[in-house]
């Protein structure tokens, strides 16, 4: 029950965070060098995230859509914060959830909200030394209950960075509700990179996915 409590809050926050006016910014029109026979219109830029002293220092770089805010996660912090909390069982599960999925962990997540949508862009990093972009991406989607109909294809990022991508079907247990969902992902020297499109509904997910597009045509290697 306290779980559930929980993850309803962090998503009835998302939803508190729409524009009070239900309005949504209009898509740009698609560039050239949009990766991928069925690319969709990418968003305009408003910045980049990935070197050192940005928003977030990854092992790639990419530029956000702007008005979404991104913000660094560091997941080995907070796992080991929650861990020592007096409920540390319940804590210490809730982080996992959040923070880990399959071979990566959270890494940076790139907020919507202010540019009127409701959902993440988050990024996830694994180890180096681990599985190449493919097998990552299948273990990240195998990790999360509730997927059906993931469809994997291989593609090259606009920064030349050769990557697998997955869009599938996610249905919550908790809301019972099914929406799509996109992620793709990298290799680097570094480790695995993963980026994430989720989103309340298809709706959202569709009304995001130029930011999404946005960083697979300029993401190269840092």
């Amino acid at each position: 029950m306290v779980v559930a409590v929980a993850l309803a809050a962090v998503l009835g926050g998302c939803a508190q965070s729409a524009k009070s006016d239900g309005s949504r910014p209009p898509k740009s029109s698609a560039g050239a060098g949009d990766t991928g026979a069925e690319a969709k219109d990418t968003a305009a830029a408003g910045g980049t995230i990935g070197p050192a002293g940005s928003a977030c220092e990854l092992p790639v770089s990419f530029d956000v859509a702007k008005r979404w805010k991104a913000k660094s996660i560091d997941a080995g912090k907070e796992l080991d914060k929650a861990s020592k909390k007096s409920d540390d069982d319940l804590s210490g599960a809730f982080a996992e959830a959040f923070l880990r999925q399959g071979p990566v962990t959270a890494a940076c997540e790139i907020d919507a909200k202010p540019a009127g949508n409701i959902g993440f862009l988050r990024v996830w990093t694994g180890k180096a030394g681990d599985a190449d972009a493919g097998g990552v991406l299948r273990a990240f989607v195998a990790a999360e209950d509730g997927v059906s109909k993931a469809k994997y294809r291989s593609f090259k990022t606009g920064g030349g960075v050769s990557a697998v991508e997955v869009e599938y079907l996610y249905t919550s247990k908790l809301l019972e509700e099914t929406k799509k969902e996109s992620a793709f992902a990298v290799s680097t020297p570094d480790g695995p990179v993963v980026l994430h499109l989720g989103g309340m509904d298809t709706e959202e997910h569709e009304q995001m996915r130029p930011a999404y597009d946005l960083a697979k045509k300029t993401l190269k290697l840092v």
